[in-house]
């Protein structure tokens, strides 16, 4: 009996906490898909099917929802559609199905690139101010550091709509309300707090000496951070990236205060899709699968980079 032990490592998890824990780990990751995997069924449901009661999860596949999503269409009656020629497109086909004409494109994709185009020019500006202020935080003596910081990160705190009312007076004095450029520079001031304390901390884990090594060796202070610090923290930097993006991309109160038709965003013009009779739901949930889309292949793309940086620095030797 004195051979034997019931000593166990406390950092080695027992085959029934592995076990415990994947389960709590797949129950958490079903739960969250079924939304998911509704809205995904719904955009290929027909408008009857997907305000059925109850819900229909066996039914027949069809894209009408994404031919309303990108089309415009115009009741007419039957006598005008048999006098047409024959419909050349599955979108104009299913319009005649239900006694109705494609009349123009939609404003969806107008509204689609509006968001590709702010939120990772946003993305990119915060970043890039982001990575500057945090290296000059992280290697500099910078007089008043602490305050500075704790200021930076109360901005952070502040919900953003509390101050919609003086963002929008600000912006329509200076011309800035739907705009491009306006929005840009909005989700880069409330981003960049984030960016700089997410940063930080990653450039403090990279050692000095790198730089000193790089600086005897004749480099100047900022080739030292383009090609000693930054590539230590691509990590980090695409870490604080995807969080920026998340952000910008689902970003609704502002984009619905500040914008109406040129700069208008997806989010605010998802829910206005109206189709006849009322909410055309499958043409909503075809927008909202068509917008998930970038910002899941960007994060998949960038998840070992996500992974390894969300736990640099972690483990300390």
């Amino acid at each position: 009996m004195s051979g034997l032990t019931t000593a166990h490592s406390v950092v080695e998890p027992s085959p029934t906490t592995r076990t415990l824990a994947g389960a709590v780990v797949l129950i958490y990751a079903l739960v969250s898909l079924i939304p998911l995997v509704w809205i995904v069924m719904t955009s290929f449901k027909s408008p009857p099917d997907s305000i059925s009661y109850p819900p229909k999860v066996v039914f027949e596949p069809t894209l009408e929802g994404y031919c309303n999503l990108f089309t415009t269409r115009s009741r007419q009656t039957q006598d005008y559609i048999d006098a047409l020629p024959s419909a050349d497109d599955l979108c104009e086909r299913i319009a005649r199905d239900r006694n109705m004409v494609v009349v123009s494109p939609s404003n969806y994709l107008p509204r689609f690139l509006n968001s590709l185009i702010i939120a990772f020019g946003s993305t990119l500006v915060s970043v890039v101010l982001g990575v500057m202020a945090a290296y000059a935080f992280s290697r500099f003596r910078v007089p008043g550091k602490d305050d500075l910081l704790f200021f930076i990160l109360s901005t952070r705190m502040m919900p953003p709509i509390a101050v919609a009312i003086p963002i929008y007076l600000m912006y329509r004095e200076l011309g800035l309300s739907d705009t491009r450029l306006g929005m840009i520079l909005l989700y880069s001031a409330v981003n960049v707090s984030l960016a700089v304390w997410l940063l930080k901390g990653f450039i403090d884990e990279i050692p000095r000496e790198y730089e000193e090594a790089a600086l005897v060796d004749g480099y100047t202070r900022l080739q030292a951070l383009l090609k000693v610090v930054l590539p230590q923290a691509t990590t980090g930097i695409v870490a604080t990236a995807i969080f920026c993006l998340i952000f910008a991309w689902n970003e609704y109160a502002f984009a619905v205060l500040l914008t109406s038709g040129e700069a208008q965003t997806a989010p605010p013009f998802i829910p206005i899709i109206i189709g006849e009779g009322g909410q055309d739901w499958p043409a909503v949930a075809a927008g909202t699968t068509l917008f998930l889309v970038p910002i899941l292949v960007f994060t998949v793309l960038l998840r070992k980079h996500l992974l390894r940086g969300i736990t640099f620095g972690a483990v300390r030797k």
